[in-house]
């Protein structure tokens, strides 16, 4: 698809008067997949990373990619590709997701790709399995973006945050079935957090564990209520058009 048809399908999607603007593409395409840049507008890339575990929830990206087929024309690719942080290629990918519930320590070529792919226009959505706000992984994880962006980088989230309206329309981040079991902090957090760069979104920070939310068998959904994966495709959506 060339790049006037995508912008034009998405600004389609997202019901807005004027093409927005695709996931930046500041990186050569030297060492990405072929198949993925040529055959899919979107494709998953869970980030791998030597400390703690990053191998959690691993029905969510199926329900995911499902949801961006039901609800988009965009060309999904059905395969959840696992790289690296340290691996050079996952700066090419147009999504990133990395969550876990220990510790979260990178090594200097973890820091390295991560700081150059947001810096650079990528976009990573990360997820505290731990659904709290002094867990392990909490503590370490914003240390380290304390260490690459700064102090102050990570901050809360607006409820009218561009976020919450890039396709489906939400008050600010739903909540999930995890907040208020007594694993967690026993909290309903009314934010999400995140770190911009010159005015864009390039991180996502939740500590309402998303990924244990659509981590299910698909049979099941049938079930609810209200499709909960719809959140998953505003934070794509965000990511491929902000």
């Amino acid at each position: 698809m060339q790049r006037r048809a995508f912008l034009s399908l998405l600004s389609a999607f997202v019901g807005g008067a004027s093409a927005p603007k695709l996931f930046a593409q500041s990186f050569a395409p030297e060492g990405a997949p072929a198949r993925a840049t040529a055959d899919y507008d979107f494709w998953f890339t869970r980030l791998a990373y030597d400390s703690g575990n990053w191998d959690v929830d691993q029905r969510m990206p199926a329900n995911l990619v499902t949801s961006l087929i039901d609800y988009t024309g965009l060309r999904v690719d059905p395969n959840e590709h696992v790289l690296a942080l340290a691996d050079p290629r996952m700066l090419q990918a147009p999504f990133c997701y990395l969550s876990g519930h220990k510790l979260v320590e990178f090594n200097a070529d973890e820091r390295r790709n991560f700081e150059r792919y947001v810096r650079n226009g990528g976009f990573v959505f990360v997820d505290d399995c731990n659904h709290d706000i002094d867990g392990l992984f909490a503590k370490s994880f914003e240390a380290e973006m304390a260490r690459l962006f700064g102090p102050r980088a990570l901050g809360k989230l607006p409820n009218d945050h561009p976020l919450y309206s890039s396709f489906f329309k939400f008050d600010g981040p739903p909540t999930t079935s995890f907040e208020l079991n007594g694993w967690g902090d026993d909290l309903v957090h009314d934010y999400l957090k995140g770190i911009e760069i010159d005015g864009r979104l390039g991180v996502l920070y939740s500590n309402k564990d998303y990924g244990c939310e659509w981590d299910y068998d698909w049979r099941n959904k049938r079930w609810l209520a209200e499709d909960n994966t719809r959140f998953a495709v505003n934070i794509v959506m965000y990511a491929l058009t902000a």
